[in-house]
């Protein structure tokens, strides 16, 4: 059964990630900095020594690399093809600051976005990281970098990732980026293939 990197878990399980990989096709690794979410393998992603070479099939990135510093995106993502077997991919899933900033450019800063289960969500949190979580001390909800549809999709390519397909929901409830992105090259039907089974239902 190939098996798939959740990184960053956090408290999610593998359905909670995406329909492909919810299915009993997947085997789930859970990886997370975060000792308390009992993790199966501990660590960061710009240094993933717990997981070996060429050793998984695809990985789950879901609203981690945001965190992360600008120069430290590309450390990761080189972690991530590490760990990746050759013909392995990637999910990755992050804020879309285009369509932030448009709120933000019409002086809706702190106003609500929207609601989600954590509360009221307002441009700030999605911008910079989570307000409440952050004043409860989980300083790991700080965001330090941003990506814009484009910018992922070059930073991707840029990091080695042959292939790359991506996917912008710039509107409430969403205001997100989603990317596939393989090891080795793939045809665009291929990439299709991934991005239905992956990718959310608009």
């Amino acid at each position: 059964m190939p098996t798939f990197l959740h990184v960053g878990c956090g408290p999610k399980r593998k359905n909670q990630t995406t329909r492909g990989f919810a299915s009993d096709n997947w085997q789930e690794m859970r990886f997370d900095i975060d000792e308390s979410v009992s993790p199966d393998l501990v660590g960061t992603m710009t240094d993933m020594s717990s997981v070996a070479d060429a050793s998984v099939d695809a990985i789950y990135s879901s609203h981690n690399i945001e965190h992360l510093y600008p120069h430290e995106v590309g450390v990761a993502l080189k972690e991530f093809l590490r760990v990746l077997r050759p013909d392995g991919f990637l999910v990755v899933t992050c804020p879309d600051l285009q369509s932030v900033c448009k709120l933000i450019a019409e002086d809706r800063l702190t106003d609500e976005a929207y609601s989600s289960p954590a509360g009221p969500i307002a441009p700030i949190d999605i911008l910079y990281g989570h307000r409440p979580s952050m004043t409860q001390g989980n300083l790991y909800m700080a965001h330090r970098c941003g990506f814009t549809q484009k910018v992922l999709d070059g930073t991707l390519r840029g990091a080695g990732f042959a292939t790359t397909a991506s996917l912008c929901r710039g509107r409430a409830p969403f205001f997100d980026l989603w990317a596939v992105a393989s090891k080795s090259p793939r045809s665009e039907a291929e990439l299709r293939v991934l991005a239905e089974a992956h990718f959310p239902l608009r």
